[in-house]
């Protein structure tokens, strides 16, 4: 897949199929519309494309009107969107930019100068509840009645359900605020994760828990900076890392803001995901996961975020979240309870 950041490329396709939407964890409705663009693409042997906007529109307005509370929570970041997309075998994602003459643009203009100018549109395809342009005012119909005298073709894509529900990014969300990975695993199609290149932190983890008994080692993590500053999930969840080694490993992560550290540290209070192995391969070495891109799935959710009143009371806490997610695998995989985890 071929990804562009506005329309400005000589190397766009000239003559596209396109689907429109935010694509906010690329989950199952979004997967039906992929396919079925994909089919309608290479029928009339065009691209297929994808055109989708950053920031969010909704973080957009919300960063303007100065209420962050109308801002979406976030299923996934860029990085990971495009990586979904590509898994669905689409042939260019554009990214355009929400700025502030796109949220004015009339709707008109933006079939006009958007789809037909610059994507050469002459199939696109929409949700059921699409709106654009200023004030939302374009939708559907205005599409239909633009498509004949632009030339391109216009379709609809009805609410995909899964289990009665409909599946939308509202509904992923909602599963992973509350803390329900399974319902978010079955609307995604797969489980929850989040990739990013394994970041240095202050390496804290490894000396926690020092003088304890019952704790050794300490806690090494591999550090990713979730790129938005409201992610969809938070808390501690029991974890499988892809990218490390061949097979998948077994950990414990917390994604969010860690209470329990002074807000001023290296990190600066960002939104980080801090995975900690069960096992970690010595092939590796101490220092082997700095740099590599991995992809932490979120399996189960095991609490909130815990403010801790010192590193001792925090170390005993990481410790009991680590016996927690050994007792999940051990249950789930029972060819696991034999491993060291």
């Amino acid at each position: 897949m071929r990804t562009f950041l506005g329309l400005n490329h000589r190397s766009l396709a000239p003559a596209t199929a396109v689907a429109i939407g935010n694509f906010d964890g690329v989950h199952r409705g979004h997967q039906a519309m992929l396919a079925l663009l994909n089919a309608q693409a290479r029928q009339r042997q065009l691209a297929s494309c994808v055109l989708t906007f950053e920031p969010h529109p909704r973080d957009y307005f919300a960063k303007v009107l100065g209420k962050p509370e109308i801002a979406p929570a976030r299923v996934g970041t860029v990085r990971d969107k495009l990586t979904d997309l590509a898994g669905q075998q689409v042939a260019q994602t554009v990214i355009l930019p929400f700025n502030a003459a796109l949220a004015a643009q009339p709707p008109e203009d933006f079939v006009r100068q958007v789809l037909v100018q610059g994507l050469g549109a002459r199939y696109v395809l929409v949700g059921d509840d699409f709106r654009f342009g200023h004030q939302r005012a374009g939708d559907y119909a205005l599409l239909a009645q633009l498509g004949p005298q632009l030339g391109f073709e216009v379709a609809r894509m009805d609410s995909h359900t899964v289990q009665g529900v409909r599946v939308s990014s509202s509904e992923v969300r909602q599963a992973l605020q509350q803390g329900r990975m399974h319902d978010a695993a079955e609307l995604l199609g797969r489980p929850y994760a989040i990739s990013g290149h394994v970041l240095h932190g202050r390496k804290l983890g490894r000396h926690l828990g020092a003088g304890l008994p019952s704790i050794t080692g300490g806690f090494r993590t591999l550090n990713l900076h979730f790129k938005h500053w409201k992610p969809a999930a938070s808390g501690i969840f029991v974890v499988q890392v892809r990218g490390l080694t061949a097979q998948p490993l077994p950990g414990v992560a917390n994604l969010g803001v860690r209470p329990s550290l002074d807000p001023s540290d290296v990190n600066g209070g960002r939104v980080l995901l801090e995975t900690h192995c069960l096992q970690w391969p010595e092939a590796l070495g101490p220092e082997g996961g700095y740099g590599k891109v991995i992809r932490v799935e979120l399996l189960e959710k095991l609490h909130d975020e815990r403010k801790y009143p010192n590193l001792q009371a925090l170390a005993q806490g990481i410790a009991q979240d680590c016996a927690a997610a050994r007792a999940w695998f051990a249950q789930r995989q029972p060819q696991a309870a034999g491993l060291e985890l």
